[in-house]
C-alpha cells in the first residue's frame, strides 16, 4: 500500500504532503483545579465492496481550529487511492479527508489516522465570566435554521413555553435542557445516531431517538429564543472515568456521539449533553430511574461540562461533499462513500465497510 503523509488542514482545499508533526504535550504540569491533558489516535479505516465504477470516500477529520479543550496533532494516511485531498468546508470549517479511485480498482481502500489531544472541560456559572466576545458574525452562523434543525413554527412556540418566565439566557438554556431530560427518551431502536428531524419530533410528540435527535432538540429550541447554540459531532475514545455507559475504546467503529453547546456572553461557549443524560437512564448499570442519584449526578454535571474522552469533528449541517453525486447530508459524523454516483448506507457495513480503532498515547 502506498503511504503518504499530510499536515494539519489549512483554510483551502489543498493535498498536503510531509511529515506529521510530533505529539505535543499541551499545558505543562496541571495546576490544581485544571484538568491534565490526555494524548490519543485514532485510526479509521474504509473499505468498498463491489465498487461499480469510480469511488470515493469522504472521512471527518478533527475539529478546527483548535480549543482550549481539543487540540489537532496531525494525521497521515496509507492506502490505495489515485486521488487524495483535505477540503474545509466553507460555512463551518468542517475538515474534510477525501479520497477517489478509478472505475478500474477492484478493492478501494484507504485507512486515516490522526493524533490529538483533549482535557476535560468544564464552565463555572457560578462565577462571573471574564471572556472576550465572539465575533457576531460567527455567532450568527449558530442561530440559523438548518433543514433538520427548525426555528420557527412548533419549535418556536415549544420553546417560548418552555422559557416562559425565564430572566436570562443562562435561565433560558437551563430551561431548555431540563425540559428534554424530562420530556424525551433515548430510543435504542433509531439507527445510527438519528438524524435530528426536531420539527417532526415535535409534531409527532415522539420524544425518543439517540443523540443527534435530543441535542439537536435543544439547539434548535435555544435557537429559536435568541441563544447561539450548536451541535458539536464527533466519536467516544476511551472509557469514561464516572459512566460506563458514556465511554468506549479500542474498537470504536460504532461510538459516533453528537454532543451541544449554547453561548453566553460572559462565559463564552457552554458545554451540554441532556442526550447522554437520557442515555444514564437507559444503560447505566442495566437502567435507571430518572431520579436515581447516578442519573441526577449526570443531569447536574452534564450542563457545563464534558468529560473529554472524545474526538470532537466539526459543527457542520447541510454539508455537501465535495465532488459528491447526491445532496447535502444533513451531518458529517460517519465515514461517507460512493461508488459509480451512487452513496453507500454507512450504516451498513455490508455496502461500505470501516472500522475506526482507538487508543491513548503517553504524554
Amino acid at each position: 500500500m502506498d503511504r503518504r503523509v499530510f499536515l494539519t488542514t489549512g483554510t483551502a482545499s489543498a493535498v498536503v504532503a510531509g511529515l506529521a508533526r510530533p505529539l505535543r504535550v499541551f499545558g505543562g504540569a496541571a495546576s490544581p483545579g485544571v484538568a491534565t491533558w490526555r494524548a490519543f489516535e485514532v485510526t479509521t479505516r474504509a473499505e468498498i465492496v463491489n465498487p461499480t465504477g469510480v469511488t470515493r470516500v469522504w472521512l471527518p477529520l478533527p475539529l478546527m481550529p483548535d480549543t482550549d479543550y481539543h487540540k489537532n496533532q496531525g494525521q497521515s494516511w496509507t492506502g490505495n487511492a489515485t486521488a487524495t485531498r483535505i477540503h474545509r468546508e466553507p460555512k463551518y470549517g468542517a475538515a474534510i479527508f477525501y479520497a477517489e479511485w478509478p472505475a478500474s480498482e477492484p478493492s478501494p481502500v484507504v485507512e486515516v489516522t490522526t493524533r490529538f489531544a483533549t482535557r476535560d472541560r468544564a464552565v463555572d456559572l457560578t462565577a462571573p465570566g471574564r471572556i472576550g466576545r465572539e465575533d457576531r458574525r460567527e455567532l450568527a452562523k449558530y442561530l440559523e435554521a438548518t433543514r433538520l434543525i427548525r426555528t420557527d413554527g412548533i419549535v418556536r412556540r415549544t420553546a417560548v413555553e418552555i422559557t416562559k418566565g425565564a430572566k436570562t439566557e443562562l435561565d433560558k438554556a437551563r430551561a431548555v435542557y431540563e425540559w428534554i431530560v424530562e420530556n424525551t427518551f433515548r430510543d435504542p431502536k433509531v439507527r445510527g445516531c438519528g438524524i435530528g428531524d426536531i420539527s417532526g419530533m415535535l409534531e409527532t410528540g415522539n420524544l425518543g431517538g439517540k443523540c443527534a435527535d435530543l441535542n439537536a432538540l435543544f439547539v434548535g429550541l435555544t435557537r429559536s429564543v435568541g441563544i447561539p447554540s450548536r451541535d458539536i459531532y464527533g466519536v467516544r475514545v476511551a472509557d469514561s472515568a464516572e459512566f460506563k455507559s458514556l465511554g468506549k475504546s479500542g474498537d470504536i467503529s460504532r461510538a459516533q456521539h453528537c454532543r451541544a453547546e449554547f453561548y453566553l456572553p460572559t462565559h463564552g461557549w457552554v458545554p451540554v449533553d441532556p442526550a447522554d443524560v437520557r442515555k444514564v437512564v437507559l444503560e447505566e448499570q442495566g437502567g435507571l430511574a430518572l431520579g436515581d442519584a447516578t442519573v441526577q449526578r449526570a443531569r447536574a454535571k452534564l450542563f457545563g461540562a464534558w468529560e473529554m474522552n472524545y474526538l470532537a469533528y466539526n459543527y457542520a449541517h447541510d454539508v455537501r461533499l465535495p465532488d459528491a453525486s447526491g445532496d447535502p447530508i444533513a451531518f458529517f459524523m460517519y465515514p461517507q462513500a460512493e461508488s459509480g454516483g451512487e452513496p453507500r448506507d454507512s450504516l451498513d457495513p455490508g455496502a461500505f465497510r470501516y472500522n475506526l480503532t482507538s487508543r491513548e498515547l503517553r504524554m
